[in-house]
């Protein structure tokens, strides 16, 4: 995996005030912290930020951030971003060690067309979408894949039914599900004129009969 060099300054005011005159003048408030030092209070400006959020790697990115002239080896640990415009208000760098594992999320993405489970007309439906991995940072993947093509109708993929790379290791439950294949749900329509020789059952039920006409 390419690491990518930001830069980031130290130096800025802590509170909610600060922070949002930051975000003004176009940058991120953030932290750097882990390997045992001091956490620092950044400021990252937002282009190169989102230019090395926006590789193939995603949050996972290899990040060699610059801070006062000092360089280290960091990940993105957490993003915070404001529930509706979705802009970045803060962000976490974790500092991590070239010969270390360390535990990242991963996408999962399906591949093939699952043939058996369509022409039945059944769905495929994908259930767990990310993968916890652990591995070292030059061996975090960009994405799992998962070949569904033989995939069937009430059969299922798992954890364990995942190929992951050379280096790369998952402590989640290997019997959970990853996607299934599922019968398409089928529902019942009343039979036509149901309704009606139930509504002319009752009409002849309320009728008069002949005797009680006459009387």
């Amino acid at each position: 995996m390419a690491e990518i060099n930001l830069k980031a300054t130290t130096g800025r005011e802590l509170g909610s005030g600060p922070s949002k005159r930051i975000r003004a003048e176009g940058n991120v408030p953030g932290v750097v912290y882990g390997l045992d030092a001091d956490p620092i209070p950044v400021t990252v400006e937002w282009r190169p930020l989102r230019e090395a959020l926006t590789t193939d790697a995603g949050l996972n990115a290899l990040i060699d951030l610059e801070v006062d002239g000092d360089v280290a080896l960091t990940v993105v640990k957490e993003l915070q971003r404001h529930p509706i415009r979705g802009n970045v208000l803060h962000i976490d760098f974790l500092r991590v060690s070239a010969d270390a594992e360390i535990t990242v999320e991963v996408p999962i993405v399906l591949e093939g067309e699952a043939k058996s489970v369509l022409s039945d007309g059944g769905t495929v439906d994908q259930l767990l979408y990310a993968l916890s991995i652990n591995a070292k940072p030059a061996d975090i993947p960009n994405e799992v894949t998962v070949d569904i093509s033989g995939l069937e109708i009430n059969g299922s993929i798992h954890v364990s039914d995942i190929a992951l790379p050379a280096g790369v290791s998952t402590d989640v439950d290997p019997e959970e599900s990853v996607v299934a294949g599922n019968q398409a749900q089928v529902v019942e329509e009343p039979a036509a004129g149901e309704g009606e020789a139930e509504g002319g059952d009752a009409a002849a039920a309320d009728a008069p009969a002949e005797g009680d006409a006459e009387g």
